[in-house]
């Protein structure tokens, strides 16, 4: 008898090894009401942040290219080396406050047009030296009591070799993740099916109309529940805080972003959907140092899980994770709000700010459209002048002064255009810049 016990157990383990490649000791990520709770505690007890998710978004920790276009930019670069020196950090990270990570299967900007960076075969099948990087981040957060968002989409990854091929492509890569999180039992993984889901660079995927289509995401979540009923799945709107009612009733988390919102405007947009009763978190803002921190404050007092997203540090090449040092007054006040007792006297943080409202990211256009780029301005020291600089693809394109809320500028060529906004007084100091919108002319 004690054979057949010892026998039987060592199938159980040979079988446990066999198909759970990954798994660890479970971090376990649920849902009460609109508060977050690991481990069956909620998270950040006693502080401002209690039951908030604070995220960083570090989408490029698993960056690769398979393409052509790396080399002209880093010519050393190694997948795995960057996953791992990210992962050194997440211990440095999680101790200043973050409760998870935004990971994505097919990356962010990087920098550059053109990257083939994508968990995916075209016909939608997963591959296995991707998801060993993402499974290695997944364990490190698992020991850090942390969570994944896992992002499957992203609106860059077309028109290449490794590009999904359209619907059915589509559904097999969400079912083959799906399956992929549910055979190595992560129980810290949030599922986000699209990063941005309304973005017009959607609109070059096969079947792309569909994709963006509120119920094109609607499918793919219930494809996703049905298949997994215990994994939490929601899609991130646009940069504008905001999230389609007919979403807002399906996804389990309601997954917003940030980065063309004024910080004035986050409880309006907070207090919409916070009507639905689920947890609200923006995995998204770009907000950085002294703007960041107001962001960042902001979010939390009305409610909201906060996702700061360092684009020159963390996501355009060449990557740098360097934990606290990466944004100090970001990381400080993140953990101030996540400790108990700490107290923040709101009217201390409506600092300066510009945003540019108009265009939204993804919007699409045509050569020789004139469009009117827009801006919310918040500047309260009404003795210093100043000047608005406008620039697309890092190149001047005009200059507005302090009293204007617009320009306006025709597109003369085809390609992708990325706007900011640059505050400078009038001996050329740089004051504040603003988030990057980034647009698409066709003709």
């Amino acid at each position: 008898m004690r054979s057949f016990i010892k026998f039987s157990s060592f199938l159980i383990v040979l079988q446990l090894n066999i198909g759970c490649a990954y798994m660890t000791n479970n971090t376990t990520v649920t849902i009460e009401e609109d508060r977050w709770f690991i481990n069956e505690k909620i998270i950040n007890k006693g502080s401002l942040a209690e039951g908030l998710l604070m995220n960083v978004r570090m989408v490029n920790s698993v960056f690769e290219d398979r393409g052509t276009k790396l080399g002209e930019y880093i010519s050393d670069f190694n997948p795995q080396k960057n996953t791992d020196v990210f992962i050194s950090k997440i211990p440095e990270y999680t101790a200043s406050g973050v409760n998870g990570f935004t990971i994505s299967l097919q990356g962010g900007s990087m920098g550059y047009e053109g990257a083939v960076n994508s968990a995916f075969e075209a016909g939608g099948t997963i591959r296995d030296e991707y998801m060993d990087r993402i499974a290695k981040v997944v364990n490190t957060c698992n020991e850090n009591n942390a969570v994944v968002i896992l992002s499957c989409f992203y609106q860059r990854q077309h028109s290449h070799f490794s590009a999904l091929t359209g619907k059915k492509a589509i559904f097999n890569a969400l079912e083959n993740t799906v399956n992929w999180v549910k055979k190595n039992h992560f129980r810290n993984v949030l599922l986000e099916v699209s990063n941005e889901y309304r973005h017009g660079g959607y609109r070059n995927w096969a079947d792309g109309e569909w994709l963006i289509s509120e119920k094109g995401q609607i499918e793919l979540i219930k494809r996703a529940k049905s298949l997994y009923p215990s994994l939490l799945v929601s899609t991130s709107g646009m940069g504008n805080g905001q999230l389609d009612d007919s979403l807002a009733k399906v996804v389990d988390y309601i997954t917003i972003h940030f980065n063309n919102t004024s910080p004035d405007n986050y409880r309006k947009r907070i207090e919409v959907l916070k009507r639905y009763g689920k947890p609200v978190i923006c995995d998204e803002d770009d907000k950085l140092k002294e703007t960041g921190v107001n962001a960042l404050v902001f979010s939390v007092l009305n409610g909201c899980g906060w996702g700061y997203m360092n684009t020159k540090q963390n996501q355009n090449v060449p990557f740098k994770f360097e934990g606290i040092k990466d944004d100090t007054a970001v990381y400080n006040m993140m953990k101030k709000v996540t400790t108990p007792g700490y107290f923040i006297d709101e009217s201390g943080y409506k600092q300066s700010s510009i945003i540019i409202t108009f265009p939204k990211d993804g919007d699409i256009f045509k050569v020789g459209q004139q469009i009117d780029l827009r801006f919310s301005h918040l500047f309260p020291d009404t003795t210093q002048k100043y000047i608005i600089q406008i620039l697309s693809n890092n190149n001047q394109i005009g200059v507005i002064t302090d009293n204007q809320a617009r320009f306006n500028w025709q597109l003369k060529e085809p390609g992708i255009f990325i706007f900011e906004a640059l505050v400078k007084d009038l001996e050329g100091k740089e004051l504040l810049r603003s988030s990057k919108v980034d647009i698409i002319v066709q003709n």
